[in-house]
């Protein structure tokens, strides 16, 4: 079970918020990484009150697959992926208090991968957030 209550992807913890959006992808104090073919982008941010610590946003370009199916597919293996192993970023933010954090899944491969694979590549990615919060 995670931190969160239980394995859900709620609405909540989707990254809609244009601003924040923006300052993921074009302010200093963002980092990326990247287990191919899926990179990731993140931010540290304040969290309030009834807020999830972790916000997710999973993109899929459309010069990667110019059917929306094949996107949608990507997208879904993904959020499936985060939300299966959430729990690992949930206490990695533990000991931080009013600490958040804003990720950007970004898928950079033409081609359709299997979904163990995806999430072996995204489970990755978590884990080294993980060990650069503890550092911190």
């Amino acid at each position: 079970m995670s931190a969160s209550g239980t394995m859900t992807f709620r609405k909540e913890e989707r990254l809609c918020s244009r601003t924040l959006i923006e300052k993921l992808f074009h302010r200093e104090g963002s980092r990326s990484m990247a287990a191919f073919p899926v990179r990731l982008v993140y931010m540290k941010t304040e969290t309030k009150e009834n807020e999830p610590p972790v916000q997710v946003m999973v993109s899929v370009p459309k010069r990667c697959f110019k059917r929306a199916v094949k996107r949608n597919r990507v997208k879904r293996q993904v959020r499936e992926a985060y939300r299966k192993n959430k729990d690992m970023l949930y206490y990695g933010l533990h000991g931080h208090e009013n600490t958040g954090l804003a990720l950007a899944f970004i898928w950079l491969d033409d081609k359709l991968w299997d979904t163990s694979e995806v999430e072996r590549k995204v489970v990755n990615l978590m884990t080294r957030l993980t060990e650069k919060l503890k550092k911190e």
